[in-house]
């Protein structure tokens, strides 16, 4: 859904990326730090700040890649590591959210299952050669809701967490059978 705004990020990141002359991997395991900080802010019980910090988070996450694509850094081990610190990111938030306690351990256990399968089964058709970045929530959608719900848990009571991550584990599993359906139906394309 996020992505119909690509575009236009790119169109202002670029030209900030092309002058950034780090090492992208590097602000990477950066935006890795702003997530665990952003875990632990929840599992103190600081709604606001930990929201921020997944804000800055997913910038950094975004802001790496721009300076890969535009500094002619893209690395086959930058995407991994990429790919690898979302998954950590997701998990640790989530974690500290649980820890924190705004959810209830079995929502998390469902709301971080949710987030890694969707990851997984994207990456699982990929290995077949089929390309499948579909769904109602992906990553950078989760992470908003994630974020809105701290913000309004701030506003409207830290139970609006749990509406968020219901949220998360709802459109998750969504996205897991939308994710699953697109591949059956392009590798049943490839057998006609």
């Amino acid at each position: 859904m996020l992505n119909r705004f690509r575009p236009t990020i790119k169109g202002f990141l670029d030209p900030l990326a092309r002058k950034i002359k780090i090492n992208p991997n590097l602000i990477t395991i950066f935006g890795l730090i702003v997530a665990f900080l952003s875990a632990y802010s929840f599992a103190i019980g600081n709604l606001l700040l930990g929201g921020i910090l997944i804000a800055l988070s997913g910038f950094l996450d975004i802001v790496d890649g721009a300076v890969a694509r535009n500094n002619s850094s893209i690395t086959p081990f930058g995407g991994f590591l990429d790919s690898t610190v979302d998954r950590l990111s997701d998990a640790l938030i989530i974690i500290g959210i649980v820890y924190g306690g705004f959810v209830n351990w079995i929502f998390g256990i469902l709301a971080l299952h949710a987030s890694l399968t969707v990851s997984y089964v994207r990456a699982r058709a990929e290995v077949e050669g089929i390309p499948c970045g579909v769904g109602i929530a992906e990553r950078a959608e989760r992470l908003v809701i994630i974020m809105s719900g701290a913000f309004l848990g701030v506003l409207f009571g830290p139970e609006v967490m749990l509406i968020a991550m219901l949220l998360v584990i709802v459109l998750g599993y969504m996205t897991v059978g939308q994710r699953i359906y697109h591949t059956w139906k392009q590798m049943n394309k490839d057998l006609k």
